[in-house]
C-alpha cells in the first residue's frame, strides 16, 4: 500500500430517457457498448435501470478523479447510443410504477426468489468506497473505528430525496430502501475474524444473505478483492462529490490505523443509537440536526461534521487530501449537499423534470 493507502471508487447510474426522463430498461445494451472502453470495469445490477461502474485502484487522488470522469463519459456516450441519458442519484426521480424489471441471470433471479418484494424498491444506486487493507483482521479493525462515523458520511452523501415522482422528506431515501434487509445498515463490532466467519454462516444459514457478497452492511470486508469497503453513500451527483467522500473515508481509515496501532480502543456506541443516528442522518441530511453518539443529545449536523474534520485532519494532511476536503466542505457548505441541489432544481418550476435535467448534466463530465 505504501506510504498512502490505496482507494478505489464503485458508482451506479441509472438510464434515463432524454423526453420522458423517467428510468430505462436498457442497462444490458449500455453496459455491452461501454465495455468496448472499460472491459469487465462496467456491469450490470440488480435492474435494467443501472448501470455499475467502477475505477482501478490509485493512492493519488488527482489521478482517481480523472479516471472517475472518464468512465462518466464513456458510460454516457453508450447510453447516448441507446438514446438515453445516465444520472447519478441514490434514487429514481421519475419512473414507471410497479417492480423495476430485474436483470437476466441466476443471482438476480435467485434474489427475486429468496427477497421477494424487497428488490421492488433496488432502483437505488450507491457510491461505495474501496481502502486497500492487509486481511480480513486488519478490514475488521478499520470497520470498528470508522462506524461511529457513519451517520455524518450519510449527512455529507445524501442525495435521493425523491423517489418515484414524489418528495419523500428524506435527504436520502435510499438509506430507508437498504435498511429494509435483514442484513444491512452499520455493521456490528467484531471481536476477531473469527467472530466475523462465524456470524456470515449463521446468515448464510439462516437464509438472510445468500453468500458474503449479501453482506449490505454499510461497512463491509469485500468478499473479492483485498479491500475494506465502505457503502453508505448515495450516488454522488458530481465527480467532486465523489472524491470528497473518497477523501473522507481514506482518512477515517488512516486516522484508524493510528489509534489500531497504538492499543487505542474503537468506540462502541450502543447499537440502537448507532441506528437512529443513521435514520436522523439519512432523513436531515445536512440541514438539519445530527445525534451526538457520546451523549445521544441532537446537536446540529455542521457540528458533527466540523468534529469530523478535526478527527482526521492529521490523515488528511498525510495523504496530500486536506486542500482538496476544505475546498469539498466549504462547496457543501455554500451549495448544499445533492439533496438540497435536487430540491433547489425543483423549487424554479415545481418541476421534477428540472430535477432529472440537472442530474443528467451534473453527471455528465464536460467533454
Amino acid at each position: 500500500m505504501g506510504d498512502r493507502l490505496t482507494v478505489g471508487v464503485e458508482e451506479e447510474y441509472l438510464l434515463v430517457h432524454p423526453v420522458s426522463r423517467q428510468t430505462s430498461p436498457q442497462g444490458e445494451k449500455v453496459v455491452a457498448a461501454a465495455a468496448a472502453l472499460l472491459g469487465d470495469r462496467v456491469t450490470t445490477e440488480l435492474t435494467r435501470y443501472q448501470v455499475e461502474a467502477r475505477t482501478t485502484p490509485h493512492t493519488d487522488l488527482a489521478d482517481l478523479g480523472e479516471e472517475i470522469r472518464s468512465m462518466r463519459t464513456i458510460v454516457a456516450r453508450a447510453a447516448e447510443q441507446q438514446g438515453l441519458r445516465i444520472i447519478s442519484s441514490g434514487s429514481p426521480v421519475l419512473t414507471a410504477p410497479g417492480p423495476p424489471p430485474i436483470t437476466d441471470g441466476p443471482r438476480y433471479a435467485r434474489s427475486l426468489s429468496e427477497f421477494r418484494a424487497l428488490d421492488d424498491e433496488q432502483s437505488a444506486c450507491a457510491c461505495h468506497i474501496h481502502i486497500g487493507v492487509r486481511g480480513l483482521a486488519q478490514a475488521l479493525q478499520i470497520s470498528n473505528h470508522i462506524r461511529p462515523w457513519l451517520p455524518v458520511l450519510i449527512a455529507l452523501s445524501a442525495n435521493s430525496p425523491y423517489w418515484a415522482g414524489r418528495d419523500t422528506g428524506y435527504a436520502s431515501w435510499r438509506v430507508m430502501t437498504w435498511a429494509r434487509w435483514p442484513v444491512a445498515g452499520p455493521p456490528p463490532y467484531f471481536e476477531s475474524p473469527d467472530h466475523f466467519d462465524d456470524l456470515v454462516g449463521c446468515l448464510v444459514t439462516t437464509g438472510a444473505i445468500m453468500d458474503r457478497g449479501g453482506l449490505y452492511w454499510d461497512i463491509r470486508p469485500s468478499h473479492h478483492v483485498p479491500t475494506l469497503e465502505v457503502r453508505v453513500a448515495d450516488a454522488a451527483s458530481t465527480t467532486d462529490d465523489t472524491l470528497l467522500l473518497a477523501a473522507l473515508v481514506r482518512a477515517l481509515a488512516v486516522t484508524a490505523l493510528t489509534a489500531i496501532d497504538t492499543g487505542a480502543p474503537a468506540p462502541r456506541p450502543r447499537p440502537e443509537l448507532l441506528r437512529a443516528a443513521c435514520w436522523r442522518a439519512a432523513r436531515d441530511g445536512l440541514a438539519g440536526q445530527s445525534i451526538d453518539l457520546s451523549t445521544g443529545r441532537p446537536v446540529p449536523a455542521t457540528v458533527q461534521v466540523d468534529r469530523l474534520m478535526t478527527r482526521i485532519r492529521p490523515a488528511l494532511a498525510q495523504s496530500g487530501d486536506l486542500d482538496l476536503v476544505r475546498a469539498g466542505w466549504s462547496r457543501l457548505r455554500t451549495h448544499g449537499t445533492g439533496a438540497d441541489r435536487q430540491r433547489a432544481a425543483y423549487s424554479r418550476r415545481a418541476s421534477l423534470t428540472d430535477v432529472v435535467d440537472h442530474l443528467t448534466s451534473s453527471t455528465r463530465c464536460p467533454a
